[in-house]
């Protein structure tokens, strides 16, 4: 006989540890994917306990039954049709009186079996609160289990209780484990008809909190959330990350490009070995694998540091705070405060900020989030920004001292990309989108210890990876592209001189040059490969090209007529010019508007071109 199957939903409020539960539940037996009909993510993992199986959901987090997002709207959806046979309803243990509410409504219209899990009971102990858990479930009428998911604690009494509710098909007695609990839960369902007088009560009666329980909290806030200290901490932070993804990224950069250029000695002789075409050999080797392998050397390093470095700042607490300051700036230019936090994690992948507008629930003020996050220079961008300002800005000796530099001088660039962002969301609120701004509920969790292992390997995975095999993807099919246009003549001449001969005129004019501005446009899969194009041009090469140190770029492009001016438009041309095709697609997927899309990338392009020719007027005089 096949063994029972159960569908266990975890629900709560955000940031209360529904994720790590699934997590610790499910282990690597997990996927993701959208609810029909919704661009909504919901995680489903199986586990199995005591010869039964359990599909599990954790569903998004909300504060209310009452929908105020498309996340929300789906996880009260799932709820209210009474789709699972278990409900776990998450709460979080330093803050029980911001869940208690939500609880209280939860557990009088489920119509499935409860089970309330008081999740990281181990900070609410070091914080000094303590909770009665045996009365806090008489007062509920379901059973409350006590836990700290990151350490296991609890979790094998979770599934118990699951398990006892899946069976027998509803609610374990709180009080004990033979009745049909009935008795014990119709004085608390009677009471969860009204949740805020049961929330109280049960404040008052199962919670004390021991005297300075949050004060460090709060003088940390009194701090992180002044006006004269927030900002200027948040950029301090900002450059901290800056300099550590640039000192850090350069040696495992230089590392896979080694053993890349060493492969492709290996492919090429594989190839001549098996009689393949030279011009088919050059088209893989010299086009497709040149470009793929030169995206993941000059992509993943940073990646892998800046975005673990991004999730512990999450996972610490300090975000949501970033948005608290933020919020009057993002309001003030028609823009949603949670906009400060896809502005963010920009700087990680365009592509992933894009995704994570979907924590904006007005749809217009979403809208202008995705539609301006493209004027924010991604990770991909820094490699060839870092360079240029090395070698025409900032042209010091090596060392810590030198990048630290270097950093203040690319988060001053990136001040001014977020300034710009801003004046784009005004102009979009003004126009497009117009609107009225919606308001929203910003929770300040307790701050807590990161975990860095799980926060490495999430931050890898969710993040890191997913961007990187987008960006191969896209990248190999452009690296022939690029071979062609190097390996094609017309006239006597390579189909790529032609193209940077009928940009020249133009590009001019914004201080660039024909090579430039085709390195740009061909660059479009990646923009980690735009300073590569740039070069081949330049050498007159057939595939992409790099330069040994700084001092032979500078020496390189020097010959070519740059100047400190040709370095700063460039710079600013960067920052501000059409997303790559990842981010295209994926703005696509998350509007399905091929409208949205376009002005996705005319908006940057133009912002770019304007600052640009008002640099070289400027310049001319």
């Amino acid at each position: 006989m096949s063994e029972p199957v159960y569908n266990v939903a975890l629900t709560g409020n955000p940031n209360v540890g529904k994720s790590t539960i699934f997590n610790s539940f499910t282990g690597m037996h997990q996927h993701t994917g959208n609810w029909t009909g919704k661009t909504v993510e919901n995680a489903k993992g199986e586990y199995r306990f005591h010869g039964a199986s359990y599909t599990i959901i954790d569903l998004p987090g909300t504060y209310s039954l009452n929908p105020s997002s498309a996340e929300e709207e789906a996880a009260c959806g799932y709820i209210q049709k009474g789709l699972c046979d278990v409900l776990v309803i998450v709460l979080d243990a330093v803050c029980p009186e911001r869940n208690l509410r939500f609880a209280a409504e939860l557990i009088s219209r489920s119509k499935a079996p409860v089970i309330v899990c008081l999740n990281l009971i181990d900070e609410a102990e070091k914080k000094g609160i303590f909770i009665d858990d045996r009365k806090m479930s008489e007062m509920l009428g379901t059973p409350v289990v006590t836990a700290a998911a990151r350490s296991g604690r609890g979790l094998d009494e979770l599934k118990t209780q699951i398990e006892r509710a899946a069976k027998a098909g509803k609610t374990p007695c709180s009080v004990c484990s033979h009745c049909s609990s009935e008795c014990c839960r119709s004085a608390a369902l009677r009471k969860a008809s009204n949740p805020g007088e049961l929330a109280a009560g049960i404040m008052k009666e199962c919670v004390k909190k021991g005297e300075g329980s949050d004060e460090f909290d709060r003088r940390v806030d009194r701090v992180i959330l002044s006006k004269a200290f927030g900002i200027p901490i948040m950029l301090l932070l900002m450059l901290l990350i800056f300099w550590i993804t640039i000192v850090g990224a350069n040696y495992p950069s230089q590392l896979l490009s080694r053993f890349f250029s060493w492969l492709g000695v290996k492919l090429r002789l594989l190839l001549d070995n098996a009689g393949c075409p030279g011009g088919l050999e050059s088209a893989l080797i010299d086009g497709v694998y040149t470009t793929l392998s030169w995206v993941v050397a000059v992509m993943l390093p940073p990646m892998a540091i800046f975005f673990p470095l991004f999730t512990l700042l999450e996972d610490l607490g300090y975000l949501p705070r970033v948005a608290f300051n933020l919020d009057t700036c993002f309001r003030c230019a028609g823009a949603h405060g949670k906009q400060s936090l896809t502005t963010a994690m920009g700087f990680g992948c365009n592509a992933c900020a894009v995704t994570g507008c979907r924590i904006i629930d007005s749809k217009r003020e979403r809208l202008i989030a995705i539609l301006t996050n493209s004027l924010i220079p991604c990770n991909g961008r820094f490699p060839m920004i870092i360079a240029l300002i090395s070698v025409f800005l900032c042209p010091a000796g090596g060392g810590a001292l030198s990048a630290l530099i270097r950093a203040a001088v690319l988060t001053l660039f990136i001040v001014l990309s977020v300034l710009v962002s801003l004046a784009a969301s005004k102009l979009l609120s003004k126009t497009v989108l117009r609107g009225v701004g919606s308001s929203f509920v910003l929770e300040l969790p307790p701050y807590r210890r990161p975990q860095i292992g799980r926060v490495i390997v999430r931050s890898l995975f969710d993040r890191t990876v997913f961007v990187l095999l987008r960006a191969v993807a896209v990248a190999a099919p452009a690296g022939l592209v690029i071979w062609l246009l190097a390996n094609v003549s017309v006239g006597g001449s390579p189909l790529i001189e032609h193209f940077t001969s009928f940009l020249d005129p133009f590009a001019v004019l914004i201080g660039l040059d024909g090579a430039i501005l085709a390195a740009f446009i061909l660059g479009f899969p990646a923009n980690e490969i735009v300073l590569p194009i740039a070069l081949m041009i330049y050498l007159s090469q057939q595939t992409l090209s790099e330069v040994p140190d700084l001092a032979s770029l500078s020496a390189l492009l020097s010959l070519h007529g740059w100047t400190s001016v040709t370095a700063v438009c460039v710079i600013v041309f960067s920052m501000f010019h059409f997303p790559c095709s990842t981010t295209c697609l994926t703005i696509y997927k998350e509007t399905k508007s091929l409208r949205w899309t376009a002005l996705s990338m005319v908006l940057p392009f133009l912002i770019g071109c304007v600052l640009c020719a008002v640099i070289t007027f400027i310049n001319s005089f």
